[in-house]
């Protein structure tokens, strides 16, 4: 590492405010919906792999293999 990186982040570090934190409690509102949000987004993460294979599975249900057609052509 060379001086002048050294030299940078010891500025920034020295100049940073704690107002600009990600964790901060501003960014932290909780709400009497906050409970309802997250359990809304569980939800969608939790049932989206069983409705996409619900729609999956009934998409290629009517479908026949090329290999089941290629039978029925034959005979």
């Amino acid at each position: 590492m060379n001086i002048s990186g050294l030299l940078t982040g010891l500025l920034l570090l020295l100049f940073a405010s704690n107002a600009f934190a990600v964790d901060s409690y501003r960014f932290l509102h909780v709400t009497i919906d906050t409970p309802w949000i997250i359990f809304i987004f569980l939800l969608c993460i939790v049932m989206f792999p069983f409705i996409l294979s619900a729609v999956l599975h009934w998409h290629f249900a009517g479908k026949k293999r090329d290999s089941d057609v290629k039978d029925e052509t034959a005979d």
